[in-house]
C-alpha cells in the first residue's frame, strides 16, 4: 500500500487532456509554456559542451559530502563576481535545487512543523512539503501600481509557533519580482525574533530587466540570520540535464555551525552529485557569459514584444516568465482551453501558480517567431471576444 504522503491526484486536468488529444490528432501546437532550454533551439547546445566530461580523473571516486573542492571553488568564484565572499566550507553541492530543498527541510523541520512560502509561486513546494512530512503556509505577493511586492503583513500574520523557515524566491517564479532591500531587512528582523531560518532560491537571479538599486541581487551576503541560498546550473547555464545545484550557508556561527555539521551528514548519506559534472563545472562556468547572453537576448526580445501591448502584460523584473492579463469574463482555465482548442496555442493558466483572477503564464524562452505568433493569436482571440 502506498504511503499517505503520496496520495496525489494522478488523473490529468482538462487542459492536459485536450493537449494530448490534439497532439495525437497530428495538430501542430505552439507551446508557450515550454521552459526546457534544451528543446528551444539555443546555439550553445553543441557537442563541444560535453568535452569537459571526458576527463580520465572521472574514473576514480573521491567522495566529499560537501562536493569536490574544485567545483566548490568555482561556485565561490561565481559569488565573488557578485562581490560576496563565501567560505568554501559553507558551500554544499547537490544534484538539484529540489534536492537542496528536501535536505534543508529535513535539517530544519520535524514532521508536522511548518514553512512559509510565497504565493503565487511554483507548485513544486506542495510536493516537497508532502514528501518531507511538513505543512506549508503562504504569504502574499501583491501587484500594486505596476509592481510586485511582498505583503509583509501577511507574512507576519502567517507565522506560527511551529514555523521553522521562510522561503524566498529571488526573483520569484512566475512573477519575476526580486526581493527589495527594505523587504529583506524586515523579513530578517522577523527571522531573528522568531529564531527562523531563511531559504533563498536564486536560480533565476542572473536574469533581470534593467537596473534597480533596490533589488537584492543575492541574499548570500546576509550574515546576521541563518540563511541558505540555493543556486544551480539548470537555469544559470541553461543545463538542466547536467543536474548540479548548491547550497550556500551563512549566519551567526554559534547557530550555524551545528546546522552545518548535520547538513554535511545528510549529504554524506546520499552522495548524489556525480563526479564528471563536478569536474566539468569550472570549464562550464567559463562559458557563462556567452550562454547567458544568448538566453538573455531571447528573453529580452520576447519581453520587449510584450511591451507593445502594455495592458496585456504584468510588469516583471526578471526570470524566464511573463504573466498575461486575461479578461475576467471567464476563468483562466477556460481561456487556456479556448486558446488551445481554437488557436492551437498552449499556455499555463494562472491558477497553476496560485494567481488569482484570470491570468496566463508564458515562457520567455520560446523562439521569438513562435512566441510572436502564439501571442498574436491570443491577443486576436481576446479582441474577438
Amino acid at each position: 500500500m502506498p504511503a499517505f504522503r503520496t496520495n496525489w491526484k494522478f488523473s490529468p486536468n482538462r487542459l492536459t487532456s485536450h493537449l494530448q488529444a490534439l497532439k495525437q490528432s497530428g495538430i501542430n501546437i505552439i507551446d508557450l509554456s515550454e521552459s526546457n532550454s534544451t528543446r528551444l533551439e539555443f546555439n550553445y547546445l553543441k557537442a563541444d559542451l560535453l568535452t569537459p566530461l571526458v576527463n580520465p580523473r572521472n574514473l576514480f571516486y573521491e567522495p566529499d559530502p560537501k562536493g569536490m573542492l574544485e567545483a566548490r571553488s568555482a561556485v565561490q568564484s561565481y559569488y565573488l563576481e557578485k562581490k560576496v565572499n563565501v567560505p568554501l566550507d559553507h558551500i554544499f553541492l547537490t544534484a538539484s535545487t529540489s534536492e537542496a530543498y528536501s535536505f534543508l527541510l529535513r535539517l530544519l523541520t520535524n514532521a508536522g512543523e511548518r514553512a512559509l512560502v510565497p504565493r503565487p509561486s511554483y507548485p513544486l513546494f506542495d510536493f516537497l512539503a508532502d514528501l518531507n512530512d511538513i505543512s506549508l503556509d503562504s504569504y502574499s505577493l501583491r501587484y500594486e501600481e505596476g509592481a510586485w511586492q511582498i505583503d509583509l503583513e501577511s507574512l507576519a500574520r502567517e507565522l506560527r509557533v511551529d514555523t521553522k523557515a521562510i522561503i524566498l524566491v529571488n526573483p520569484n517564479n512566475p512573477t519575476g519580482s526580486f526581493v527589495k532591500q527594505i523587504e529583506l531587512e524586515k523579513i530578517a528582523a522577523l527571522a531573528r525574533k522568531h529564531s527562523l531560518a531563511l531559504i533563498a532560491d536564486e536560480v533565476f537571479s542572473d536574469y533581470f530587466f534593467g537596473e534597480d538599486s533596490m533589488r537584492v541581487t543575492t541574499l548570500a551576503q546576509i550574515s546576521d540570520v541563518v540563511i541558505f541560498t540555493l543556486g544551480g546550473i539548470s537555469k544559470m547555464l541553461g543545463l538542466p540535464q547536467m543536474k548540479l545545484g548548491w547550497i550556500v550557508a551563512n549566519g551567526p556561527s554559534q547557530i550555524l555551525n551545528p546546522l552545518l555539521e548535520r547538513l554535511e551528514i545528510i549529504l554524506d548519506t546520499y552522495l548524489s552529485v556525480n563526479t564528471p559534472v563536478q569536474r566539468a563545472l569550472a570549464p562550464w562556468f567559463s562559458l557563462k557569459p556567452s550562454i547567458q547572453k544568448e538566453i538573455k537576448d531571447r528573453i529580452q526580445t520576447n519581453f520587449d514584444f510584450l511591451q507593445g501591448f502594455p495592458t496585456s502584460c504584468l510588469q516583471t523584473e526578471g526570470g524566464w516568465y511573463a504573466i498575461l492579463n486575461l479578461p475576467q469574463t471567464q476563468s483562466d482555465e477556460d481561456w487556456a482551453l479556448e486558446f488551445l482548442d481554437r488557436d492551437h496555442v498552449y499556455l499555463h493558466p494562472g491558477y497553476f501558480f496560485g494567481l488569482e483572477e484570470a491570468h496566463a503564464v508564458v515562457s520567455l524562452l520560446v523562439p521569438h517567431d513562435q512566441f510572436k505568433e502564439g501571442i498574436s493569436r491570443i491577443l486576436t482571440r481576446i479582441k474577438r471576444r
